[in-house]
């Protein structure tokens, strides 16, 4: 009978430094997460400004264009919740606290008994598709601060 032995040494040291690259990752990424989320709020933000018009005068945006600003409460509401999670999964909710917030989204009927229709004048979706590419590279920056 052959019997045959290894010895490998440096086994504990690597487990300790993945242990560590593992927890370094959950940091970046929760810290990615956190300014990821306030760039979409900051872009949330800017498509709330496009227009704006007085009080008690007709809106002037028009469907599918984002609700022009009257007196700032919807864009004020707009907040970043988060981020949450842990253990590699991170996210963040962003929107507004305004209770007409979402009608002015995704329109829907308003108003007494539900009687007049508002048309979807989007602001955060549009927002957030075009804060992706810059998203994505705050990730990959972060990432690569563990991973060079």
């Amino acid at each position: 009978m052959v019997s045959i032995e290894m010895r490998l040494s440096g086994v504990d040291e690597l487990q300790a430094a993945l242990a560590a690259a593992v927890e370094r990752m959950d940091t970046v990424t929760r810290e990615a997460t956190a300014a990821a989320a306030s760039l979409v709020e900051i872009a949330v933000k800017d498509k709330l400004r496009q227009s704006s018009h007085r009080r008690g005068t007709p809106t002037p945006s028009s469907p599918g264009q984002p609700p022009a600003l009257v007196s700032g409460n919807l864009m004020r509401s707009i907040a970043v919740r988060g981020p949450t999670g842990g253990l590699g999964v991170w996210g963040a909710s962003i929107g507004p606290t305004a209770i007409y917030g979402r009608i002015q989204e995704l329109g829907g009927m308003t108003g007494r008994h539900h009687a007049a229709h508002l048309p979807p004048r989007p602001y955060a979706d549009p927002a957030a598709h075009e804060t992706f590419p810059i998203i994505e590279s705050t990730y990959l920056a972060a990432w690569a601060t563990i991973f060079g």
